[in-house]
């Protein structure tokens, strides 16, 4: 026997045992205590920037302001969701306004998540908590989210793993009491659907907004004929195509596309993100409204009137806008594009298949979608820190 190998019992026994003990442990901080296991509690443990580039955060953004739209629809709805709730579901699903649980989000199919989940609701809570979602989002937004949630099923028909995807695991939380005058919001998190959706007086900040699906359509199954994101992706593909050549080269990063290229999913919230790809100066008035009419496509999840407010916001930036391309171009291409501006960060990508099957090539079959507002307006933050400057005493927890 080699004498290296002669270890004393009670020092094998105890390294045993501590190992056990770390790996309890390491357990316990990965699961215990969110859906992002150690990732996610590192990351959220860090302060709030935002997505920034190396330049820094350009002043007075952001303002707190009246937008002339009431916001009085989505404050009932979410106050007669929480009236439909019970004592113990209710005491699970309110949070601080300026908790950390709006970062907690996760697009993946991780659970257990913080609130109520639409899996434990009777019909009639379901039936608030969809209220809730129509009186905040427009009818486009609302059936995206709907059929998004319904193709989760679908990919659990044909992963036939129902306990992992279905149409009912998402969970609402609501951050602040809803009120006329103080902040408040709401979150809806799970599989490929997360809205996060900050009300200040008259005052919306919807972001992060995660939308995709794997797939994007149901050929079988409940919910055949169900399919998403395809104005998101045509809309893309028309305006690299309306692109010149000079334009192009510009534009496109890389014309291969091998993996998956999203920067600003989960735990993305401080990521410096520079520039990169053809300015909206550069484009002729067709194009600009082409851009436009790109960015309208994922703003327009929004209630009408917020979404214009929104849109006004982006045209006064329109000219610094960035367009950026990763991939084909043609009709059958898969392909990644940013638009991002001092206001707003769009990022389309087809991602490689993850269920029933793995695959390590992107296909046109899985697509993920985020909206952004960089320079530190995600969940409203910024205009958040102007209200606790002028309003001190609202301000109950450590932000």
């Amino acid at each position: 026997m080699n004498p290296k190998s002669r270890i004393p019992r009670w020092i094998a026994v105890t390294t045993g045992l501590l190992f056990c003990s770390m790996a309890f442990l390491y357990t316990y901080a990965t699961y215990a205590q969110g859906p992002g296991g150690r990732r996610g509690i590192r990351v959220i443990g860090q302060p709030f920037v935002g997505i920034v580039t190396s330049q820094g955060v350009p002043k007075d953004l952001f303002h707190i302001e009246s937008t002339g739209v009431t916001t009085e629809p989505a404050r009932v709805a979410t106050e007669t969701f929480l009236d439909g709730l019970t004592t113990t579901q209710r005491e699970r699903t309110v949070f601080p306004v300026d908790d950390t649980e709006w970062r907690q989000w996760d697009n993946r199919h991780r659970s257990p998540r913080q609130g109520v989940g639409f899996n434990e609701m009777t019909e009639a809570q379901r039936t608030l908590a969809f209220e809730m979602l129509q009186q905040s989002l427009s009818a486009k937004g609302l059936k995206k989210t709907q059929d998004i949630m319904k193709l989760n099923g679908t990919l659990g028909e044909l992963a036939k793993k129902p306990q992992e995807y279905n149409e009912w695991l998402y969970w609402i939380t609501i951050m602040g009491e809803p009120s006329e005058t103080e902040p408040w919001g709401w979150q809806l998190d799970g599989h490929h659907v997360v809205i996060n959706y900050f009300v200040l007086g008259d005052q919306v900040v919807m972001s992060p907004v995660f939308m995709g699906s794997e797939p994007i359509e149901a050929k079988q199954g409940k919910f055949k004929g169900t399919i998403v994101m395809q104005d998101e992706q045509d809309k893309g593909l028309n305006l690299i195509q309306l692109l010149n050549e000079d334009q192009r080269s510009e534009a496109i990063i890389m014309n291969r596309k091998d993996g998956n290229n999203n920067l600003t999913e989960a735990y993305k919230d401080n990521v410096v993100l520079d520039y990169a790809g053809i300015v909206g100066s550069k484009l002729d008035n067709s194009q600009k409204e082409a851009l436009l009419q790109l960015i309208q496509e994922y703003v327009g999840n929004l209630r009408e009137g917020h979404a214009e407010v929104r849109m006004s916001e982006v045209k006064e930036h329109l000219d610094e806008t960035y367009f950026a391309w990763i991939g084909g171009t043609t009709d059958q291409s898969v392909y990644y594009y940013r638009v991002h501006s001092p206001v707003i960060l769009i990022e389309f990508d087809h991602q490689r298949r993850v269920a029933p099957i793995h695959t390590s090539k992107p296909t046109r079959d899985h697509i993920h979608t985020v909206v952004r507002t960089p320079n530190g307006n995600d969940y409203g933050k910024d205009v958040l820190r102007q209200h606790y400057h002028t309003h001190p005493h609202s301000h109950p927890h450590t932000h």
